[in-house]
């Protein structure tokens, strides 16, 4: 275990886990029948299902990932975010009515009365691989991430994180990983804003000398305005986005299952509303903690080991500053706020894979 991990971390972090565990398990008594535990009833706030797909969306990918790649690179990433409010209007406009007026938990049985059951299994068994791959991606992450962080074994990370979500999803039902995930989402947003306030007020001459050293590097570019088709433009970046962010609002069974649990259509609606556009200020955040970081090295070369100094290595800046620079107790809310980032996540996608068939 890192030096720098103190007994103040250690409290904040094994405290963390068992209340979310002990949080999420508290709600067996309400996931005893099908509906209540794919669905809740459909006696769910807005706002909480809301902070739900926001948790869906932010993963220990973004909250590692989009700092490295502000470090390494500009704003580029932060155009993906920006074609949001679009996806958003669509699925208020289109989808939450559909998929409520439809009835069925799954959003692929709609498939199968529109073109067959070939229709439906085609898509529930790429979205599913698809799911696995992407909730074992994030698992393998945030591994790798603690491990460079505390010193632990990658598989016992995989395998302990693996059961702690199994405990209080398939014990609370989806009712639990909403409620779960409106204290990680809170967690992970306290978490990156005091790291980026930190990072501010750690500048040797001062938070001026951030922008400077970042407006002199072009850091705050959101990419090339060009119409190039060979690279990630400005435009380019944003198609993407809408494409990506209509397939999410649209087929994902991670969102369509949300739109039931929900009391009201208008309730259903609300939650897009506020999962989708809170995104867009906590993708720029994380994006912020990446030039952030670039500036604070940048003026404090010595404090980065050599090793870490290449590009490739971007995605491993924000775990050595969390290590490093921030005092006891920070460390502990960081790591719990990675750790709530992939237990939200993989716990959304353990919950709907088998509605989702």
């Amino acid at each position: 275990m890192s030096s720098h991990f103190s007994l103040i971390d250690i409290i904040i972090l094994t405290a963390y886990i068992v209340g979310v565990v002990g949080f999420g398990s508290y709600f067996i008594k309400k996931s005893k029948s099908v509906e209540g535990f794919t669905s809740a009833g459909s006696s769910l706030p807005g706002w909480a299902v809301g902070l739900s797909i926001l948790g869906t969306y932010v993963s220990s990918i973004s909250f590692l990932a989009l700092p490295g790649k502000a470090y390494a690179g500009n704003w580029n990433p932060f155009v993906f975010s920006l074609s949001l409010p679009l996806a958003a209007w669509m699925a208020v406009r289109f989808f939450v009515p559909l998929y409520r007026e439809h009835g069925d938990i799954s959003a692929y049985s709609y498939l199968e009365k529109r073109f067959g059951p070939w229709a439906r299994n085609y898509a529930a068994i790429c979205y599913l691989l698809t799911q696995l791959a992407r909730m074992g991606s994030i698992m393998f992450l945030v591994a790798l991430a603690l491990h460079s962080l505390l010193g632990w074994d990658v598989k016992a990370i995989i395998i302990g994180m693996g059961i702690l979500v199994f405990i209080y999803t398939f014990l609370g039902g989806i009712e639990a990983v909403i409620w779960t995930d409106v204290v990680q989402s809170i967690v992970l947003m306290g978490g990156a804003l005091t790291c980026a306030i930190i990072l501010l007020f750690n500048m040797p001459e001062g938070p001026g000398q951030l922008f400077s050293i970042a407006n002199q590097h072009s850091k705050f570019s959101l990419g090339s305005f060009g119409l190039s088709l060979s690279s990630p433009t400005f435009w380019i970046v944003l198609v993407y986005g809408i494409a990506i962010n209509l397939q999410n609002f649209g087929i994902d069974q991670n969102y369509i299952q949300r739109y039931h649990t929900a009391r009201t259509v208008r309730e259903a609606k609300k939650s897009v509303l506020i999962g989708s556009l809170m995104y867009i200020p906590v993708s720029a955040l994380f994006i912020f903690i990446g030039t952030q970081l670039f500036a604070f090295y940048r003026a404090s070369p010595k404090l980065l080991p050599e090793a870490l100094k290449v590009v490739d290595k971007a995605d491993k800046v924000f775990p050595h500053f969390i290590v490093n620079q921030l005092p006891a107790g920070f460390v502990g809310l960081l790591i719990a706020a990675i750790f709530a980032a992939a237990m939200s996540t993989v716990a959304a996608v353990s919950i709907v894979l088998l509605p989702s068939y």
